[in-house]
């Protein structure tokens, strides 16, 4: 019987007090199966120390280029690996990866590794946003390394803001995701995709509000499979309960017309937008100030609905440039293809991803199916499966059209 191989994990550590986070995401790997070589730096080991790494891998910790030199670590470990994940990333750590430093044992990984290279940032703010720290990323992405963009929350010290090393289990996705991925690689690479997800809140009073069922997963899987894929993500998140993607940079509206606001700031930017938030095609003409109150023995009062803004035709009219690749989402529960064929010539984008919904299909569950139709007169089927198969498949269709632009 032919036994499956065993994923060999590189888990670079760098000396920054987010170190603490990495014990949890290395038991993630190890429970998983995983085999795993941590690499610290010298001073990562003062946050955490040598016997923590070792007793947590089941390995001997590797921290040195003089260490075993007789079977050439700073070459062979980088070799051997399917997968280097580096957090946290400093700021030390990406500008000598930037630029090819090479002065100790995980700087020399960083050379040697043709597998895929996740780095994974903390720092504060200011050290995140200086634009040497953000040429760096630029360089590394632009090489088809994988950078994925820290969270916002609190940081050393009483600071808070962009700058936090994502949850331990948001990075063994993110880390998944690219190791499933394999030798296909990061094909995003050094392009900027927008991501919208969820479901939009028109509201009636305080208290209450039109809305759908989206629960944003189907979005939320597009982004972290971007992610995986190398691409620089920003998902407009709308009214989603989910844990936000490990890598993406995340923004929060509710209604219609602040869709169409975050969008309209950022798509000027991207190399794809994918509009996968269900978006109310009416809102209410006047939002009660107060709770609207049942009065007895009256029924109530009618309410006047406006049209929302239509976000996706709005797009496709002022593309920002003319190898920007747009999709949309069509959730029908009849006449699927039909309905679907007839918007994707209104809305006038280049993918129109259809599914049916309705009967507990689509709305809220972990898998889904689709017709992904094309400008181009092209059909392709994609079965029934999680829907981080369907992102992918997008994807791949969104990936084939950049490069032929």
């Amino acid at each position: 019987m032919k036994t499956e191989r065993v994923p060999e994990v590189v888990l670079g550590v760098g000396a920054g007090i987010a170190a603490y986070k990495v014990c949890e995401l290395l038991r993630l790997f190890t429970e998983s199966g995983h085999r795993v070589q941590v690499v610290p730096t010298a001073d990562a080991l003062r946050f955490v120390g040598e016997p923590t790494w070792a007793a947590l891998s089941g390995r001997p910790v590797a921290t040195g280029v003089w260490d075993a030199v007789h079977e050439v670590p700073h070459v062979r470990i980088g070799q051997r690996a399917d997968l280097v994940f580096v957090a946290p990333t400093t700021a030390d750590l990406l500008a000598k990866a930037a630029h090819g430093l090479a002065d100790d044992l995980l700087t020399n990984t960083l050379l040697t590794a043709r597998c895929p290279v996740v780095f994974a940032p903390a720092m504060h703010t200011e050290m995140w946003e200086h634009p040497a720290t953000q040429a760096n990323v630029a360089t590394l992405r632009s090489r088809g390394a994988i950078v994925l963009d820290p969270a916002v929350g609190r940081l050393t010290g009483a600071d808070t803001g962009r700058g936090r090393l994502p949850d331990p289990a948001d990075l063994f996705a993110a880390a998944r995701r690219v190791l499933a991925r394999g030798d296909l690689g990061a094909d995003l690479a050094g392009r900027r995709v927008l991501v919208t997800a969820g479901g939009t809140r028109e509201e009636i009073d305080p208290v209450r509000f039109l809305g759908n069922r989206s629960s944003g997963r189907q979005g939320y899987a597009l982004a972290a499979t971007a992610v995986a894929r190398g691409a620089e993500v920003t998902l407009i998140s709308v009214n989603v309960a989910l844990p936000d993607p490990a890598g993406a940079d995340v923004r929060r509206v509710g209604s219609a017309v602040e869709l169409e606001e975050a969008v309209r700031a950022e798509y000027g930017k991207a190399d794809a937008v994918v509009m996968a938030a269900a978006v109310a095609d009416f809102r209410p003409a006047r939002r009660a100030s107060g709770k609207i109150k049942k009065r007895a023995g009256v029924g109530p009062d009618p309410i006047e609905l406006v049209e929302n803004p239509d976000i996706l035709a709005g797009l496709t009219r002022d593309r920002a440039h003319p190898q920007q690749v747009i999709v949309g989402f069509a959730a029908e529960t009849d006449h699927v293809l039909e309905h679907g064929r007839a918007k994707l010539a209104r809305k006038g984008c280049d993918l129109l991803v259809v599914n049916q919904v309705g009967g507990g299909r689509a709305f809220g569950t972990e898998d889904n199916q689709a017709v992904v139709l094309g400008a181009d007169g092209s059909a392709t089927d994609i079965p029934y499966g999680p829907k981080d198969d369907l992102a992918d498949r997008v994807w791949d269709l969104v990936a084939d059209r950049l490069a032929a632009g």
